[in-house]
């Protein structure tokens, strides 16, 4: 499942989320979107975990919980719309 993780400090490094999801089940994958010019983070990101019930748990525990100074959002990652 892949899932969204927004309100994510700017300083919050991959590995760090990957280490916060991991407690629930496998992570996959982790990546924070950053800005293509700047390579500053924007503030959000997707986590990728195998297990959809390992997920589910996830996103239900730490939606609004507190991660290095700001309430980060966690939902189902909805899949890209067409521009």
């Amino acid at each position: 499942m892949n899932i969204y993780v927004g309100n994510l400090n700017y300083n919050l490094k991959e590995d760090e989320l990957q280490q916060l999801f991991g407690q629930y089940g496998e992570v996959t994958s982790v990546k924070i979107i950053t800005d293509k010019f700047t390579g500053r983070a924007k503030g959000f990101g997707f986590v990728e975990m195998e297990d959809d019930e390992a997920a589910e748990k996830a996103i239900q525990e730490l939606d609004g919980t507190e991660v290095t100074g700001r309430n980060i959002k966690v939902n189902k990652a909805r899949p890209p719309q067409e521009r």
